[in-house]
């Protein structure tokens, strides 16, 4: 069964530029791990400094296929990259990063 997820973070605003560099030009390992993850129609999106990310999983243990990525040596470089651009929630969880988001609504 698809589950539907969304989560949200913030953008630094002197990291914006690049930020959307380096996702109009994503590595192409960290694409084939969450291909490998059960991750489909990935999307982030951005408002002033809001990133919302959604995206649509296949898999039947989210926990363990996102360890995978985590696991992923091309993925954690992404992240050398990525990861100081961006800042968690406000309300994030200690140690989330990505703070997943409920879904109140859905129309097929």
């Amino acid at each position: 069964m698809m589950q539907r997820r969304a989560m949200v973070i913030r953008v630094k605003p002197e990291k914006l530029e690049e930020y959307k560099a380096l996702h109009a030009n994503p590595f192409p390992g960290v694409l084939a791990a969450l291909k490998a993850a059960n991750v489909a129609n990935y999307s982030i999106f951005l408002k002033d400094d809001v990133l919302f990310g959604y995206l649509e999983y296949t898999g039947s243990d989210w926990e363990a296929d996102m360890a995978k990525v985590a696991a992923d040596p091309e993925t954690r470089r992404w992240w050398t990259f990525t990861d100081p651009c961006q800042t968690p929630w406000p309300t994030a969880r200690p140690g989330e990063w990505w703070s997943d988001m409920e879904c109140v609504f859905h129309m097929d």
